[in-house]
């Protein structure tokens, strides 16, 4: 009888710690939904958190492309991960890096909000000793940082405005309308400074006439604008990289607008959110004949718009070269290794050591062999092809 009540007892404790067990196991990850929490990849030990990633919100689709492009990434990684997104606030950015502090990260990984205010985010990591990578979007006014993988957003606005010149047609006066990202993001300055650099000597030659920014047509004969020149223009024309305000703010435009601004037009958009919403409502307008517009970061929904012919092109960013240099600078500093760079960015307080990944121009013509040939996107993904 006592060898039964035994046996029982340890059958007993053997299910209660099958038990504890899957509810640790159940813990470990979090599903990634409307919440801002996403379990990366890797192998979790002891609770630690080895590279945390925060990214800025899951409102756009290029962040949530980004979001499981790390995952893939790490999957197999040695090291755990976690990633938390902050939903456009720079507050919530901060929470998230002091959240990942407290699980013993070693390197975090961050796509600012908001490019100078993320430097108390990056302040709290360095007094811990973690290192930081600004990733995407350079973190300003700060010497806490200590690398900056990023898509060459000056090449970016050079191709974008490269393109319009090269489809523009012939004739003087050719109305262009002006777009920019947000003005609390260093990369809206950059791809800036790379469109103008290209558009301005047909600004000032009259070939094309500025139709929706009084200070871009200010500063039409200037070839380089200060910072502070260039953020008046773009606190004209920013989108803040929305849809919604870059759809309003077209509408605003193209009503306000005069005959002699619409026919044959040219629209600098600064990505594939905006180019979309803003390619609507020019559409739209039976006084626009034709348009060409770019944009950037080659979204499913704006390659259908390419082979549909409702956007002219996009810059082609493959994130998945971007996510692993940022994973390949994380894993060499967690090895004990220097980590190769192939550049610098001024942000204000530093010369940041940088990696640097190629930009491509994708329109009709090219979208099989850059997207599809790659392997970037299925065929299948598209109607028309």
């Amino acid at each position: 009888m006592k060898k039964v009540k035994l046996i029982s007892a340890m059958l007993v404790a053997m299910l209660m710690a099958f038990m504890v067990v899957g509810c640790s196991n159940d813990s470990a990850g979090g599903e990634s939904g409307s919440g801002e929490k996403s379990s990366g990849g890797g192998k979790k030990s002891g609770g630690k958190v080895n590279v945390g990633i925060v990214l800025p919100t899951k409102d756009e689709t290029r962040w949530v492309q980004d979001e499981a492009r790390f995952k893939d990434a790490l999957k197999d990684s040695d090291y755990s991960t976690e990633i938390l997104f902050s939903q456009g606030s720079s507050a919530k950015e901060k929470e998230n890096v002091e959240t990942l502090i407290s699980k013993g990260i070693d390197v975090l990984i961050i796509a600012p909000h908001d490019g100078a205010a993320a430097g108390a985010a990056a302040e709290a990591a360095k007094k811990d000793k973690i290192t930081v990578i600004a990733y995407d979007r350079l973190i300003t006014e700060t010497d806490a940082v200590d690398y900056y993988v990023t898509f060459d957003s000056v090449a970016v606005g050079e191709a974008q405005g490269q393109y319009l010149v090269d489809n523009a047609g012939d004739g003087k006066g050719i109305p262009l309308y002006l777009y920019g990202g947000a003005v609390s993001d260093n990369n809206a300055f950059l791809f800036f400074e790379g469109a103008w650099k290209v558009l301005q000597p047909k600004i000032a030659d009259g070939t094309f006439v500025i139709a929706n920014s009084s200070e871009a047509e200010a500063f039409k004969d200037k070839a380089e604008l200060s910072r502070d020149e260039m953020g008046k223009i773009l606190g004209q024309i920013t989108t803040s990289w929305n849809a919604n305000e870059a759809k309003n703010k077209a509408q605003t435009h193209l009503t306000a607008a005069s005959k002699d601004k619409k026919g044959d037009v040219l629209v600098l958009a600064p990505n594939d959110d905006t180019s979309r919403a803003i390619a609507d409502v020019f559409a739209s307008d039976p006084d626009v004949s034709k348009y060409v517009i770019t944009g950037q970061d080659a979204e499913k929904a704006s390659i259908q718009y390419i082979i549909d012919g409702k956007q002219s092109m996009t810059v082609f960013k493959d994130v998945r070269t971007l996510v692993a240099d940022a994973m390949g600078i994380a894993v060499d500093i967690l090895d004990g290794k220097t980590p190769e760079t192939t550049g610098s960015y001024d942000n204000g307080s530093k010369e940041v050591p940088a990696k640097q990944t190629d930009v491509i121009v994708v329109e009709q013509e090219n979208v099989k062999s850059e997207l599809i040939d790659s392997g970037y996107y299925e065929e299948s993904d598209f109607s028309g092809l």
